[in-house]
């Protein structure tokens, strides 16, 4: 049967790709994403496919029942793009100003599509029943997973696979890994309240400046020096805004940033330091500072057995060159709630262009070619599961 939906999805490969390239020219942000939602839906419909829109707000899900009682497979992909400039030279780049996918959610919706297509071509003569899950909202937390099975995407699921097309790593590799493989990604915000006044006259004012840059600088050594370095984190401050007048001292800065971690325990103790060094920032520049600490998605954290499963089925899968361990990401994934509720295994999809550049870049694409190694791979998981 596998080598039937192999076929399948070598014939449907095109599509895949005017599928991937519609999407890439019409993007739609986080939580705004309604004509891609709709797109989906009609795709479902227009095969006759049990679909429903609206799942946890923009989420749609899609079932299809085989011939046979059997397991229930729920394979999942993402849908929402961010808001960045498409600053490619292509004939699909994206249509809409200050928005494109830069991370290949184009590219997983496009796959999961196609491989629900050949599943049900071939439901009479499979087991199971098989849940499509297109998620919304995926790049800015709370996301989209966790309202989505709030609403009951995972009811009745036994396992459930995701993966995540990768433009740094070469075509024809699979990337597995058990236990911890993206981390918790968590934000900040601090605002700190000094006291302004003439360039001139320093000594009259609570340089807001100052106090944010001992800020940047305290705040880099919590890595360093509270946290064992036989676990990872990453504490990165992406904003430091305080715009005045050449000959103004600042009365008012802002900084905003990322904590990345794995354990749950230095994910504590990053927030309890970051507040004790602001807390004594503050105290010894006799200003105030504001700290909100925004937790987001915890890490993901991949089954051990069934990402044994997945290395197993992904060494037989046509075009699957290299079927190696993954090293852990510092990038975060909502996948990760979907983790917590039933077992499974989030893996990656080689799909390094002939330039590439990194995940979030303006210039970011991918091998079109890595979505069959997708589809083939999620498809054989999906139906091997059933033995």
């Amino acid at each position: 049967m596998k080598e039937q939906l192999f076929e399948k999805l070598d014939s449907a490969f095109e599509d895949m790709v005017v599928i991937r390239r519609h999407l890439h020219m019409h993007p739609e942000l986080s939580f705004k994403e309604e004509h891609t939602a709709q797109y989906i839906h009609d795709f479902y419909a227009d095969l006759g496919v049990d679909v429903q829109m609206g799942v946890g707000g923009n989420g749609v899900v899609a079932r299809v029942k085989g011939g046979r009682p059997g397991k229930t497979v729920a394979l999942r992909a993402d849908f929402d793009a961010l808001p960045i400039q498409d600053e490619k030279d292509v004939p699909y780049k994206s249509t809409v100003s200050g928005v494109m996918h830069a991370c290949g959610h184009d590219g997983h919706t496009a796959t999961l599509l196609q491989v629900a297509k050949a599943i049900h071509e071939l439901q009479e003569d499979l087991a199971g029943e098989y849940v499509f899950i297109h998620q919304h909202a995926e790049e800015y937390a709370p996301g989209g997973a966790i309202s989505m099975i709030e609403a009951g995407c995972l009811d009745g699921v036994d396992v459930i696979f995701g993966t995540h097309l990768w433009s740094l790593t070469p075509l024809g590799t699979i990337e597995y890994l058990a236990g911890p493989v993206m981390a918790a990604a968590d934000r900040f915000t601090i605002t700190i309240q000094g006291a302004g006044g003439h360039g001139a006259a320093p000594h009259q004012t609570k340089d807001a400046i100052v106090i944010g840059a001992q800020l940047v600088m305290n705040l880099q050594q919590l890595v360093a020096r509270r946290v064992n370095p036989i676990d990872s984190a990453v504490l990165s401050i992406g904003s430091f805004v305080a715009e005045n007048a050449f000959n103004v001292i600042a009365d008012s800065a802002k900084l905003g940033g990322t904590v990345r971690s794995f354990n749950p325990k230095v994910r504590d103790l990053m927030e309890l330091e970051m507040k004790r060094v602001i807390d004594g920032t503050a105290l010894a520049n006799d200003c105030t500072i504001e700290f909100e600490y925004v937790r987001g998605y915890p890490a993901v954290v991949n089954h051990a057995t069934e990402t044994a499963f997945l290395k197993t089925v992904a060494e037989n899968v046509p075009g699957a060159q290299s079927v190696v361990e993954s090293t852990p990401q510092m990038g975060g994934e909502d996948f990760s709630y979907y983790l917590e509720k039933v077992p499974g295994t989030f893996f990656f999809t080689g799909a390094k262009p002939a330039v590439p550049y990194p995940h979030h870049h303006p210039k970011f694409d991918f091998d079109e070619n890595a979505m069959l190694l997708a589809a083939k791979t999620l498809g054989a998981a999906a139906l091997d599961y059933q033995k």
